[in-house]
């Protein structure tokens, strides 16, 4: 028998409908049965591509006496975290507080009120490692909630009254400053690992939102050592198992410190963040290792995460078969039979494939401990024959692997993910000259303005032809920042008209009158015990970082400085927070940096693909300029429909124009890529 989950369309909760467990979706109807019957709520949190979160279901949700314990004693609620992150932020904050930490998939206890009093992670069916058994923690729960009632409920007052205490954004004393950002620098140099690259140690994540702050700051300060530790991790990341060295694209993290083990699930969003640091690195340095690493990595989400209709799918899962990491890790046997001998033997030097192994049940995660000049040199052949056996190799073992099974993959369409993934596109369209990274990108674009706008209203999810849920903020501002940056690579009014529409509906809908900053959820969302306001970077920007940046940029083009006033706000009430926990807030950081720099206004006016104007956009193109807006005007186009940047803005002697200004105070336009490279450059 299906349970109430057989209706959703979140892959993640359908993967629960078989369970014997009587789950809910989140809804009222759960929530008025708990108060109807006063039992406690079981509110589990989790997403598709979460490998303990499958061991829990299979521990624990799919045992028959497990399950009805739970159906006896409460009242139970299935959420997926990707499609509901207010629940998981308000949830997690209480587990927290709680526990000290948090994870998922998460269980927590709730008064038929939703309030929080009770909580946790994975339990295991039997004591483990200091953890008490799943059913016990039911039993005592339910008990607690039966006897002691008194004792939940001032628990639960206690946490609903920290959730919502909420964020206030008040100016901290002191300028916005250089020496703020400076200061950020030092701290994430302090908890650098200069051997293995990338911040603190195990379990390693990439942390994609420093590592471009830290590009920024050396574009700022030419300090050497602030490139050279996003180098070091660049590289790092590239070469070690938390890359598929075969298919491209990044998984989750590394449980070790050196980037060999990766948690296998790939995400989409770490892609489409990975994405654009590479791609800056190699503006900056030129080195064909990050372009290539871009190009994987975008290749592999047109091959696998791409709808027919346009649009991107959500992760990967880290399992196939029921076993981690299966699908893709290797034996030298294995080897031997796809490649012969010889090849087998050096293919396996080059990937680090033993007979000992780098995993479990003596399999090798393919990565790259040595180059392959020492490769060559201790296999005793030249670099030219191991180039030649990998050429070889690499198309043989990819199809090999094709047919395997392949892990799930959580078809679900979310916004927020999409708007990240465009920007990635855009930007590499601009960086590389693709077009059809822009083609990619514009799909996208089409497609969620389509598919998941309701009334003028954004919503969170898309799957098998139905758009649900209200959108977050983290969807309004990141569809705007990936769509802003659609603007640049195609210079296409539309996308500039619709990112400033979201910015109108953040301001409207999201912006706290009060305390300042914006809200995760709209001014009418459902009510929850708490409006939460998100601030941190966590494995995604936090939505105020990013609509700060939007903010920014729209201020500069439509010369509008309310949009400027309230991400000065955000900036100002954040001050020391980020100055003291850089690597939380790497992607505000960003924005302080571009509020910091005095930006270029450059203006063109010219056809997007007449050759002169190709020329002047070649000048913005080929070099990192974080601190630039560009804006476009074709010859002939109305007046009153420009934005401020473009308007009064004409060719000069009927060949394509470059205006380059500093707050709306404009150098003589100029006609010729040398003369405007040393207007940007000077």
């Amino acid at each position: 028998m299906v349970n109430r989950l057989a209706n959703e369309t979140s892959p993640y909760l359908l993967q629960h409908k078989d369970n014997p467990v009587d789950w809910y979706p989140w809804g009222e109807e759960a929530l008025a049965r708990a108060r109807a019957e006063d039992k406690p709520v079981l509110l589990s949190i989790g997403y598709a591509a979460c490998h303990w979160c499958h061991v829990m279901e299979h521990e624990s949700f799919e045992d028959p006496a497990t399950a009805g314990q739970m159906n006896d004693l409460f009242v139970n609620i299935k959420v997926d975290r990707e499609e509901r992150p207010d629940l998981d932020t308000i949830y997690m904050e209480a587990v927290q507080a709680l526990t000290g930490h948090g994870g998922w998939p998460m269980t927590v206890f709730l008064t038929p009120e939703g309030e929080p009093f009770y909580g946790g992670t994975y339990f295991p069916p039997e004591p483990r490692h200091g953890m008490p058994a799943f059913r016990d923690i039911l039993q005592g729960v339910a008990h607690a909630y039966r006897e002691r009632r008194d004792d939940v409920d001032h628990n639960a007052t206690q946490l609903r009254e920290r959730l919502q205490g909420g964020l206030q954004f008040r100016a901290a004393e002191g300028e916005l400053s250089p020496d703020l950002l400076d200061t950020a620098a030092r701290g994430l140099a302090q908890g650098f690992d200069r051997v293995q690259g990338g911040f603190g140690s195990a379990p390693k994540f990439p942390q994609p939102m420093a590592l471009d702050f830290l590009l920024r700051q050396f574009t700022r300060t030419g300090a050497a050592d602030q490139l050279g530790m996003v180098e070091l991790t660049l590289e790092k990341m590239a070469r070690g198992g938390l890359y598929d060295q075969l298919g491209g694209g990044f998984h989750r993290y590394s449980v070790d410190d050196h980037w060999l083990v990766p948690h296998f699930e790939k995400m989409l969003y770490d892609n489409a963040l990975l994405t654009p640091v590479y791609l800056h690195a190699w503006l900056l340095t030129g080195k064909d290792l990050y372009r290539r690493i871009a190009e994987e990595t975008l290749g592999w989400v047109v091959r696998e995460m791409t709808d027919d209709a346009g649009g991107f799918y959500s992760t990967l899962d880290a399992d196939s078969e029921g076993e981690e990491g299966k699908f893709y890790v290797w034996t030298p046997a294995q080897l031997v039979e796809l490649l012969g001998e010889e090849d087998a033997r050096l293919v396996g030097a080059y990937f680090d494939v033993t007979a000992r192994g780098n995993f479990e049940h003596g399999a090798s995660i393919l990565h790259l401990p040595r180059t392959i000049d020492v490769v060559a040199e201790r296999a005793r052949v030249s670099i030219e024959r191991l180039g030649e056996a990998l050429d070889r190799a690499r198309p043989i073992l990819f199809a090999a692997r094709e047919e395997r099974v392949h892990p799930g993959r959580d078809e679900k369409i979310l916004t927020a993910w999409n708007g990240l993934m465009i920007r990635a596109f855009a930007e590499a369209a601009v960086a590389l000259d693709r077009e059809d990274y822009r083609a990619t990108a514009a799909r996208a674009a089409d497609f969620v303005l389509r598919e998941l706008r309701r009334d003028g209203r954004l919503l969170r999810t898309y799957k098998d032809g139905r758009a649900r849920l209200n959108g977050y903020l983290e969807d309004y501002a990141f569809l705007a920042d990936g769509l802003l940056a659609l603007y640049e690579a195609t210079f296409d009014p539309r996308w500039l008209e619709e990112a400033q529409g979201l910015a109108e509906t953040m301001i409207a809908r999201f912006w706290d009158e009060e305390g300042g900053g914006f809200f995760d959820t709209s001014d009418d969302h459902e009510a929850l015990i708490a409006r939460p306001k998100s601030v941190f970077d966590n494995a995604i920007p936090s939505g105020n970082s990013v609509a700060v940046e939007v903010l920014q940029r729209l201020a500069v083009i439509y010369d509008n400085r309310d949009y400027a006033a309230r991400a000065e706000q955000v900036l100002r009430g954040l001050r020391e927070p980020m100055t003291r926990y850089p690597t939380a807030f790497g992607r505000l950081l960003a924005a302080l940096d571009f509020a910091l720099a005095t930006p270029r206004e450059v203006a063109i006016v010219g056809r997007p693909t007449a050759p002169d104007t190709a020329a002047l956009l070649a000048v913005l193109r080929r070099r990192y300029r974080p601190h630039t807006v560009v804006a476009l005007r074709e010859p002939g186009a109305r007046e009153d429909q420009q934005p401020a940047l473009l308007r009064g803005r004409n060719l000069l002697d009927g060949q394509a124009t470059a205006y380059v200004c500093e707050r709306y105070a404009c150098r003589q336009p100029v006609t010729t890529p040398d003369a405007l490279a040393a207007q940007l450059d000077g």
